[in-house]
């Protein structure tokens, strides 16, 4: 999927809901070879599948929006990639607007309630693209 190249993902959800789970699966689907360790506290964790950049990030620990510059997050965000966000709500004033937002609820140890939502036109076309998949 093109789209995907300029994605904001953003993962919503309680401690232990499936965010870093789910973002897993995801990268393992789109070709992600190797240990995909959990970004809680690196903050971001890159990653390359074929012809796409990813970061998958966990601002779960994120505490001094000094952090987001410092650490060059506005230009990550400013390049071709697919980004991945984790705790997005401590970030919600710096961050760019998500794409598709999704919502992770665990109703109980194996099953899990997923609201998902797209906020951009690239958003609606990714997710019309998964509906015809």
């Amino acid at each position: 999927m093109p789209g995907l190249r300029n994605a904001c993902v953003t993962l919503h959800g309680d401690l232990g809901a499936g965010k870093t789970t789910l973002v897993r699966h995801l990268l393992r689907a789109l070709g992600v070879q190797g240990r995909i360790k959990s970004p809680t506290y690196a903050v971001v964790e890159p990653h390359e599948a074929p012809g796409l950049n990813i970061w998958h990030f966990d601002f779960y620990r994120f505490a001094d929006p000094r952090e987001w510059e410092d650490a060059g997050f506005r230009d990550i965000f400013a390049s071709p990639g697919l980004k991945l966000a984790e705790w997005p709500d401590k970030v919600a004033s710096m961050m760019p607007p998500a794409d598709i937002a999704m919502q992770i609820e665990a109703i109980d140890e194996n099953q899990r309630k997923v609201i998902v939502q797209a906020h951009t036109a690239l958003g609606c076309a990714l997710l019309q693209g998964l509906a015809q998949v």
